[in-house]
């Protein structure tokens, strides 16, 4: 069973000392460029702690969030899996479903969903990772490929699909690092900062979108 309540992320803040930047800085940037497609009712699939919210605010007309468990600090308002959403048909403009999909084993249902409670001309917003280490085990299941995304989101019914990946082969290389780091005498403030601050810019100096950490992707109901 999944753990309740469940801890996740409760800001998209992020910094050189987080063991996570580089997979997060990116992420976080793309996430915020595709939050200015978001208009009217939002639902939040896999929301967790909310921690997106703030970067919609003024964009939207309400967030509603749904999660499988209530998060640690209370603000899922709707307990339910993320391939049966209790709600009706075309109740929402905006879907919002960060990475979650790597968490649900039938996520062909999981975009069928979302596609169901958009509206017409609805926007989903996703991101899923090419790159991760096992977490939220045994809940973890696939990760995916930008043709693989492209061609679910097809199969679920969405058009005007944009794909953006999230940090390249240097920051992917940083966060296996990191990874390898972990629990070791070497895991400590300075040296993640300085490998965060080396890897991050070499990121930058030399992008590499064909080794990503990370995709978001913007989809269209029509």
């Amino acid at each position: 069973m999944t753990q309740e309540p469940l801890a996740r992320l409760s800001d998209y803040r992020t910094g050189l000392r987080d063991p996570y930047f580089l997979h997060y800085r990116k992420l976080f940037a793309d996430l915020e460029k595709s939050a200015t497609r978001a208009h009217g009712a939002l639902l939040d699939i896999g929301c967790g702690n909310k921690p997106y919210e703030k970067m919609f605010a003024g964009k939207i007309t309400s967030y509603t969030g749904c999660d499988v468990v209530q998060s640690s600090e209370q603000r899922v308002d709707i307990i339910c899996p993320a391939t049966a959403i209790p709600v009706p048909d075309a109740s929402f403009d905006t879907v919002v479903c960060t990475q979650v999909i790597e968490h649900v084993a039938d996520h062909r249902a999981l975009l069928a969903e979302a596609h169901r409670v958009l509206r017409p001309d609805g926007v989903l917003i996703l991101s899923g990772p090419m790159y991760w280490h096992l977490h939220e085990e045994p809940h973890d299941f696939f990760r995916f490929t930008e043709y693989g995304l492209r061609w679910l989101l097809e199969q679920a019914g969405f058009e005007k699909i944009e794909i953006t990946p999230n940090g390249g082969k240097w920051a992917l290389c940083g966060q296996v690092l990191l990874h390898c780091l972990a629990g070791t005498w070497l895991y400590k403030g300075r040296v993640v900062m300085l490998i965060n601050r080396l890897f991050s810019y070499l990121d930058d100096r030399y992008p590499d979108p064909k080794n990503p950490l990370n995709y978001v992707a913007v989809a269209h109901k029509p």
